[in-house]
């Protein structure tokens, strides 16, 4: 699909690092919420607390000890962020680089759920025209909520090339500006704005208690390895100090890329390092696999229950992603894994997530080696890990089928099924 040249050199033509990111939160703030930082000592306990033997048989890691990270989590709840999910922040971001007169046109995109729901928001508060293409299989609650928001929706194909043909026509017709859900360097720089307020949330909860932070009761500020691409003539990474306060590491959902891409670039060189967690279930670690094999995966089809992360990831964020100076590794994650962490967010954490959210969560409960990496890595003291929820956009529902305990398989109550009855595999832009 083209990219529309105005949404290509609208506005200022701002370069993916740090200071573009604080120009993109300067640029939005006023609307979008700085979204609650939350901990929780109960999970923290479970992430610090070995896994039982019997959980690492059948994965690279059978018949090793099982490691014993120290880890304490901060989560940045983006599932308060208006229109529930993270998406608010490059929409707006979108939009803010836009001229009058490209304003003027309207704006088009073709998306799933939260993608439609940030733009047609963002749209509305400019007091444009939003057109919003969505698959005919996308979930009856956010096709309300978009036209809620006062977008037109145009409903299309499940495919690709289906939905990419019906926003092409849009543009024909009416001359709308396209904003992508995630491939664009204006989205990328709109997502990472939430990882400058995760920043200064955590220095503030730990100058507040710092028994919070694994660094908390340490005198001098603790040598971690330095996230790089480079070593020391010794073989081991440089290393640099962090003190209480300053994250170790930040894990995101990936999906098609932009949040990830976008927490990079806003972290890089700060000394906190980046990873990426994905679903597992049928090639939804596109972005694991693809860094194993030195290449991007251009296509997924999966019905991971994580839907919002059915999408590959895009060009411009792959070259951020394989970047290990940026990104320092993906890790991936079962269904069963995201359902157990999903249960314990509801049910300890009192907090209502989708999915997707929790795939980060996950990871540090459950992969090993990423575990492992933290005990190497943290030593007796440890890491603080900022992790993002991404967005609660799901339903009691939904919620209610995925959990339902005489079905270990139990289907999505969105995006599987279409109207022909027939079940659909397809990476939809979220």
């Amino acid at each position: 699909m083209r990219t529309d040249s105005a949404m290509a050199k609208s506005g200022v033509d701002l370069p993916l690092e740090r200071a573009s990111v604080e120009a993109a939160h300067e640029a939005i703030k006023e609307y979008i919420h700085c979204t609650p930082v939350v901990t929780s000592r109960t999970v923290n306990e479970l992430a610090s607390t070995p896994q039982p033997p019997e959980a690492l048989i059948g994965t690279m890691c059978e018949g090793r000890n099982p490691a014993h990270p120290k880890i304490r989590l901060f989560f940045k709840c983006e599932n308060y962020q208006r229109i529930g999910a993270f998406k608010s922040r490059g929409a707006f971001h979108a939009l803010s680089r836009l001229s009058g007169e490209q304003l003027s046109r309207g704006v088009v995109t073709h998306s799933s759920g939260n993608h439609a729901q940030a733009l047609a928001l963002a749209a509305r508060t400019h007091g444009i025209k939003a057109h919003i293409v969505m698959p005919t299989i996308s979930t009856p609650s956010k096709i309300a909520a978009t036209k809620d928001y006062g977008a037109e929706v145009i409903f299309s194909g499940s495919t690709s090339q289906e939905r990419e043909a019906v926003v092409e026509d849009v543009i024909e017709k009416t001359g709308a500006i396209l904003v992508p859900p995630y491939d664009h360097p204006h989205i990328i720089l709109g997502q990472g704005t939430m990882a400058l307020e995760l920043e200064k949330q955590v220095e503030e909860l730990v100058k507040g208690d710092p028994s919070l932070s694994v660094h908390g009761t340490s005198k001098e500020p603790t040598k971690i390895p330095e996230p790089t691409n480079g070593s020391s003539e010794n073989g081991t990474l440089p290393t640099h100090r962090r003190r209480a306060g300053q994250l170790d590491a930040v894990i995101s959902p990936l999906g098609g890329g932009g949040m990830l891409a976008g927490i990079a670039t806003a972290l890089q060189d700060t000394g906190t390092r980046v990873f990426g967690a994905e679903p597992s279930f049928e090639g939804a670690d596109d972005g694991r696999r693809g860094l194993e094999a030195n290449q991007r995966i251009t296509t997924v089809k999966t019905l991971t229950i994580a839907d919002g992360l059915r999408t590959p990831v895009g060009e411009i964020n792959w070259t951020i992603i394989s970047d290990r100076s940026k990104v320092q590794g993906v890790f991936a994650v079962t269904e069963e894994q995201i359902l157990s962490a999903m249960r314990l967010v509801l049910e300890r954490m009192k907090v209502f997530v989708e999915p997707s959210a929790v795939v980060g969560l996950a990871v540090c409960l459950y992969d090993e080696g990423f575990r492992s990496l933290v005990e190497h890595e943290g030593g007796e003291e440890g890491w603080d890990i900022g992790v993002i929820l991404s967005g609660g956009n799901t339903t009691v529902e939904a919620i209610s089928k995925m959990f339902a305990a005489d079905d270990k398989h139990a289907e999505r109550a969105e995006a599987k099924v279409g109207r022909d009855g027939k079940r659909i595999a397809e990476n939809i832009a979220g």
